[in-house]
């Protein structure tokens, strides 16, 4: 093995103590007064907890529900089931519902599209259930993959009886923590930002007005989500997304004492976590194939599979350091994916990222009849 080293900058300065050389991890919590029971600052690239209070807490989410509702439209929509132009047809039980509504008739008809922009922005439950119903056939099957899914997410704390979070359900809960996995997914639908940043529309021909409970959307810079949510029990929940120079932060609150306190700490989290950190994405540098040993060709391409993506703080960047250790040659044959190094980024001495370096090609050995056929193309040559 050789080992090559590049270093992404050639001077490495010295870290005060406020700035610790290493990746940001949940040690480095900081202290921020918030009045929510439970909280968490999380960074949406690398998915790292910046900061957190009580933050795996069991508590009611009300409507932030709709969080994992809203997962699993987009992810049917994803896989063709459905398009924004379909039409759903309001069954009675998702008339029934009580709460925030845009007041589905049985029997009327209405676009996905004017479906997610009603549980989106004002947050109607009788607009989720009608397509949870579209998506899954009934509610509680719908439900049933909520659960499902929030356990492929890793949410460990979190149960769901309905998919739209109106009722107080003492079998209905979830944790700040888990909020914020599970926004962390749905912001990786991209059209979910066509709903999230709306501030005030129509429907009906423009005969019912809606306005975005998300009050942060007109006020905070760089805001572009999420969901609120509001019950007796639950007290006043939300999950507010922002992104700023190209990072994208998510303020988890379950249980504020107000709706104005819920935001002010949610711009805490946020205030904080812009003016301290940052993201880190960079993708390695092509290597160069390397030597096959009796193989039908003398070298193969090789690929690295991953980039560097890492929370920092800010100005540490320049105390990032690659390393490159890839072998000098190969025996054939070669497998396509076959590991042959890795690239290594470190931050004062501390890996951060690894890397596999991996062949992108399969290369067979050299055989008698791969010499017949060498020395019959070289005599036509």
């Amino acid at each position: 093995m050789k080992k090559i080293v590049v270093f992404l900058f050639a001077v490495v300065f010295m870290l005060s103590a406020a700035f610790p050389a290493a990746a940001v991890t949940a040690a480095d919590s900081p202290s921020i007064d918030v009045s929510a029971k439970s909280a968490v600052l999380m960074d949406y690239a690398t998915g790292t907890v910046i900061f957190e209070k009580d933050a795996d807490v069991k508590l009611p989410p009300a409507s932030v529900t709709k969080i994992m509702s809203l997962i699993l439209i987009m992810e049917a929509m994803d896989r063709g089931q459905f398009t924004v132009e379909d039409i759903v047809t309001a069954s009675e039980h998702a008339c029934s519902m009580g709460g925030t509504q845009i007041y589905l008739e049985v029997g009327e008809q209405m676009s996905v599209d004017d479906l997610l922009k009603s549980i989106v922005v004002p947050s109607a439950n009788d607009a989720t259930v009608a397509m949870a119903e579209y998506v899954a056939g009934s509610e509680s099957e719908f439900v049933s993959r909520m659960n499902a899914r929030a356990a492929e997410l890793g949410m460990e704390n979190t149960n769901f009886t309905n998919c739209t979070g109106l009722f107080d359900d003492a079998e209905h809960y979830t944790t700040a923590r888990d909020i914020a996995i599970m926004t962390r997914e749905l912001l990786k639908h991209e059209k979910i930002f066509d709903y999230t940043t709306i501030w005030m529309d129509t429907l009906r021909n423009g005969e019912f007005g809606l306005a975005n409970t998300n009050k942060l959307i007109r006020t905070y810079p760089g805001m572009n989500g999420m969901k609120t949510g509001y019950t007796k029990e639950s007290l006043y929940c939300y999950s507010g997304t922002a992104e700023r120079n190209g990072m994208t932060l998510i303020a988890a609150v379950m249980g504020s004492p107000s709706s104005d306190e819920r935001f002010k700490d949610a711009s805490k989290m946020l205030d904080y976590g812009f003016a301290n950190y940052s993201v880190v994405t960079r993708k390695p540098e092509p290597q160069p194939p390397i030597k096959v040993l009796k193989g039908q060709s003398d070298t193969v391409n090789v690929e690295v599979q991953g980039d560097l993506s890492v929370l920092i703080r800010k100005g540490q960047d320049k105390l990032i350091v690659t390393s490159v250790d890839i072998a000098d040659s190969i025996s054939a044959p070669v497998k396509k994916g076959t590991e042959v190094g890795t690239v290594t980024y470190t931050l004062d001495g501390q890996v951060v990222k690894e890397c596999k370096i991996v062949t992108s090609e399969d290369i067979p050995r050299v055989n008698f009849m791969y010499y017949i056929r060498e020395l019959f193309m070289a005599i036509l040559g």
